[in-house]
């Protein structure tokens, strides 16, 4: 049987040229960074060029960038040291009821201590609204964290306009950009963006590798103690192989490559959904088509077959897809951002997949797809019917 990886928006598959830079470095650059003796130095000089490399991609400088062990880790430390830096100034955190697990839970707990946390919520279309967002913003909110690009269904939020108001507030500005880095154009100057979390593996580089970015003048402590790497910010020997990695990950994801992949995802798109259209499929779109949104990712409703019957059938038949963010795929709970978005009793929190493309990704796939999936739908609802 031929399996078909349609779930890029969980990880991507690592592309050939970082898995070779990889191998490179770990054959002939084993130093610890840390290091002053030869070994080192050779590591310290790879990590600082990739260190350069990745800083660019943002518009950012070099010493602004602090790695960590992905996109959990730098959301946490963003929204913990920030809000135990900052209680003096207020208690009040702002962000979407839509966010990933990543940010949800760290909050939470921040509830536990006596902070409040305002929960925008968002629109059918995975948005929130600006007016909400001023009405929410008070003189002792310290923090607003709010996701670039959300993971189920492709949202894009308006960061320039929240970065732009909150440039002349006291809350720093705090954005996951895991699912949006490598595909949208990011720039923490333009975007007034404070706090930026990036992964790796979501842009055909290593796992458990990822980065926080903070503006030059925010300073708080390092949530992993330990030893002063990454300039007493957070301890940990760097996993100089895997940095190199990363960092030939977004040498190859340039802006014209970037601008390729989405028009070549939204293509794919259309192709879906005209195929399903075509075969007499009843389905809806999970929030809307948009230009700015992030391509890659479509949601999707087929009304009347449940979320697990679909994955479970698609998977028999050679398809991996998800009913959600990966990180809470093994669990049966239902989605939080399609819950936010249509209310917790729509069928579609039960009855939704969602489909990510990647840069191996074909037509042939997504026609195969469609067939299969066609197949599917009329086979499970004939059963129903005897």
């Amino acid at each position: 049987m031929t399996h078909t990886y349609l779930d890029n928006a969980a990880t991507t598959p690592m592309d050939p040229a970082v898995i070779a830079v990889m191998t490179e470095q770990m054959q002939q650059n084993f130093g610890n960074a840390s290091n002053i003796h030869y070994f080192g130095r050779q590591a310290r000089q790879v990590l600082d060029a990739s260190r350069k490399t990745l800083a660019e991609s943002i518009n950012a400088h070099e010493d602004e960038l602090v790695f960590t062990s992905g996109g959990t880790e730098s959301d946490n430390t963003a929204i913990m040291q920030t809000a135990l830096q900052r209680q003096n100034l207020g208690h009040h955190i702002i962000t979407t009821a839509i966010e990933h697990e990543a940010i949800l839970k760290p909050l939470q707990f921040l509830e536990t201590q006596g902070f409040e946390v305002t929960y925008l919520p968002v629109d059918q279309r995975g948005l929130i609204s600006m007016a909400d967002f001023k009405a929410a913003l008070r003189e002792d909110t310290i923090l607003v964290s709010i996701m670039t690009g959300n993971n189920e269904v492709g949202s894009h939020m308006p960061i320039h306009e929240i970065g732009t108001l909150l440039a002349q507030h006291q809350a720093w500005f705090h954005t996951d950009a895991v699912q949006a880095y490598g595909l949208l154009d990011i720039d923490v100057q333009r975007d007034h963006i404070d706090l930026l979390s990036v992964s790796a593996h979501k842009l055909n580089g290593p796992k458990f590798l990822g980065f926080l970015y903070r503006r030059q003048g925010i300073n708080f402590p390092s949530l992993i103690k330990g030893g002063d790497q990454e300039d007493k910010r957070r301890a940990g020997t760097e996993n100089i192989p895997a940095i190199a990695g990363f960092a030939k990950a977004v040498e190859l994801a340039t802006p014209a490559e970037k601008a390729a992949r989405q028009k070549k995802y939204a293509g794919f798109k259309q192709q879906l959904l005209a195929g399903l259209t075509a075969n007499g499929i009843d389905f809806a779109v999970n929030g809307q088509l948009d230009a700015n949104n992030l391509q890659h990712v479509l949601n999707i409703w087929i009304k009347g077959i449940s979320t697990y019957v679909l994955q479970m059938n698609l998977d028999l038949a050679g398809f991996a897809i998800s009913g959600g963010s990966a990180c809470t795929a093994g669990s049966l709970e239902p989605s939080h951002v399609l819950m936010a978005m249509y209310g917790k009793d729509s069928p579609r929190v039960e009855e939704s997949i969602r489909i990510s493309f990647g840069k191996d990704n074909t037509a042939a796939d997504i026609d195969n797809f469609v067939a299969a999936l066609t197949a599917i739908v009329k086979r499970v609802k004939q059963t129903a019917k005897i």
